[in-house]
């Protein structure tokens, strides 16, 4: 048993959080390096400005979701990739950041069947982004932790703030976004075959969608 504590020990990142923060503009230059690309040539591809770009490779610019996603889709990485961020918990089952279009996507469930949960970072979008709603298989159950969510469900517009819930059946014609300027932090469940993602202490009626 003193052995496997011991084990686990060595394997804890004794680094702080600072230290990772400053760790991020040699990784970013280093980066940028093995892919031979110029601040000039990344700047046109990320839109941000060179000034910017150099600034955080120095460490005079501390690094941003807004600024670190752009840079993740550009060099084709999953985000901690660019932050080095050490693993928490047991390695075997740390799960890595994602990053599908522009949004930050963190799973935390493993299994490919049944009710799935992820943890979704998401940029504000731009006034003209394309919010043309969808429909697709499925059930989907949303929790905003910080920010605000919009969602149009069909011919309804809800805003959501912390604390408040929406789950709604995937073939409803729906978007789901942010049109704040600040990124909104949401937990969601999502069952791919229509499985209800919550389960009530009383029967309710089914309807095509519920808003809490």
């Amino acid at each position: 048993m003193g052995g496997m504590a011991h084990d686990r020990e060595a394997r804890i990142d004794p680094r702080t959080t600072a230290d990772v923060v400053e760790a991020v503009g040699p990784r970013l230059r280093a980066l940028r390096g093995r892919r031979d690309v110029t601040l000039a040539a990344l700047a046109a591809e990320t839109g941000i400005s060179v000034s910017t770009l150099s600034r955080l490779e120095s460490g005079q610019r501390k690094p941003t979701i807004e600024l670190l996603l752009p840079l993740a889709r550009a060099y084709q990485v999953p985000l901690d990739d660019l932050v080095g961020a050490p693993p928490t918990g047991d390695p075997r089952v740390h799960l890595k950041p994602e990053v599908h279009g522009g949004r930050v996507v963190v799973p935390l469930t493993r299994r490919t069947g049944g009710v799935r949960s992820f943890k979704q970072l998401i940029p504000p979008e731009s006034a003209n982004s394309d919010r043309t709603l969808r429909t697709h298989e499925g059930y989907e159950w949303l929790y905003v932790l910080s920010g605000r969510l919009r969602l149009l469900l069909g011919d309804r517009d809800f805003d959501l703030g912390p604390g408040e819930v929406v789950e709604f059946d995937t073939h409803t014609p729906h978007w789901v976004g942010n049109t704040t300027d600040e990124v909104t932090e949401v937990l969601c469940l999502y069952g791919p075959q229509g499985e209800r993602a919550h389960v009530r202490s009383k029967p309710a009626p089914r309807e095509d969608s519920d808003v809490r």
